[in-house]
Order: C-alpha cells, then sequence, then structure tokens
C-alpha cells in the first residue's frame, strides 16, 4: 500500500532524481546495518502476528504488534542518528507497516469483526494507485514522495485495527477500544482515499509537465 504527495514532482535533467527535503538525513546505500535488521525482524513477524489473530490468541497477537511499533520507532531513531538511513530501509519500513495494516484487516474481517467491504475499500484504493506505477516508469520516475496525508491516514489504520483487536481481549477496555478504534478506522479510510486522490493528481502533474518538455 503507497501514500502520496499532493504536490507535483518537478523533473530535471536527471529523470527519476526525486530529491529529499534539504533538511532530511543523507540517504545512503548500505544494506547491513542495524537499523534494516530491526526492519526485517518487523517483516518475519508479519506472519507469525497473523497466525496469532486467526487463531484467537489476541494477546500475545497485541505483544507482537507493540513489538512491532516498538522497533518501527527504534529503526527510525537509531538510522537518523547513526547516519544509517538506507533507501533499503526506506522501503522495508513502510513495506511492513502495511502488511501489519493487511494482517490485521483480513484477520479480523475473517473474524467477522470487521465487514469484509472495509477491506475492499481500502485494497481498491491500492490497486487503482498500482495502475500509476506503470505510467510512472514510462517517464522515467519511480513512486512519488509520500505526503503527511499519506502518513496520517497510515497512522490513523495502525491504531485502529489493534484496538478493535484489544476490544476483542474483554475487560473494562473493551468498549473504549472499540469505540476509538472504529473512529481511527474511518478517519484512516477517509484520508487514505484523499491521500490516493491527491497522489494520482499528482502523477497528472508530473506527466503533463514531461509531455510538455517533449
Amino acid at each position: 500500500m503507497s501514500s502520496s504527495g499532493p504536490a507535483a514532482v518537478t523533473a530535471g535533467d536527471d529523470r527519476g532524481d526525486q530529491r529529499d527535503d534539504p533538511g532530511d538525513p543523507e540517504v545512503g546505500d548500505r544494506i547491513v546495518t542495524l537499523p534494516n535488521a530491526l526492519s526485517v525482524l518487523r517483516l518475519v513477524l508479519v506472519p507469525v502476528f497473523f497466525w496469532l489473530v486467526l487463531t484467537h490468541r489476541d494477546g500475545w497477537a497485541l505483544a507482537v504488534l507493540m513489538f512491532s511499533g516498538f522497533t518501527d520507532y527504534a529503526d527510525g531513531k537509531l538510522a537518523r542518528r547513526w547516519g544509517q538511513v538506507s533507501r533499503l530501509g526506506q522501503l522495508l519500513d513502510p513495506a511492513a507497516d502495511r502488511l501489519y495494516i493487511a494482517a490485521t484487516l483480513v484477520g479480523l474481517a475473517w473474524r467477522d469483526i470487521v465487514p469484509w467491504w472495509v477491506v475492499g475499500v481500502i485494497v481498491a484504493r491500492d490497486v487503482l494507485l498500482a495502475f500509476t506505477m506503470p505510467v510512472l516508469a514510462r517517464h522515467g520516475y519511480g513512486p512519488l514522495p509520500v505526503h503527511f496525508l499519506g502518513k496520517a491516514a497510515t497512522f490513523n489504520l495502525l491504531y485502529s485495527f489493534p484496538l478493535l483487536l484489544l476490544a476483542e481481549v474483554g475487560g473494562p477496555l473493551a468498549d473504549p477500544a472499540r469505540v476509538f478504534g472504529w473512529a481511527f478506522a474511518w478517519w484512516g479510510i477517509g484520508l487514505y482515499w484523499w491521500a490516493g486522490w491527491l497522489y494520482v493528481q499528482q502523477v497528472r502533474e508530473v506527466v503533463r509537465a514531461d509531455a510538455a518538455r517533449a
């Protein structure tokens, strides 16, 4: 699942050279780093988490999710502090986030905690954006930069489904967790589609700018 940005990318002489903000840390090509190892660990735990959700081991599933959230924070913090921000890490981190969202969403739908149409709405947005990839590739671009709306949507979804899972554990937190879980879910879905629409507009601007230079 990819996020979006509303501003069109200004193409330079080097196609696909989408420069980071000047304040961003330098991005390197190192592969073997501790932050990348933590990201890989998060990915490895995705099927474990999914199995725990499907087998109703909700307490353990939440524990794995909390640990993954901690490693998500730690790998970014360490990468910036140690100057180990890498292109691989920039791919692994959002991939892990989206896989956890997908695993939680499908698991909860399988258990009839959330309706399947919610899965369809989220997946449909990603299918739509998948069609922009070959368009960008034909014009010499990779995926466009992530915008704060896409990050906000991911944030909401990453909180919503664990809260809905917590509601299934029971106890005094069950009802508040269910209420806040659905609130985060609706905000996340809305922002997810808004960010997707902005991404499509950004792709259109890139294509138009490229055609104008031709």
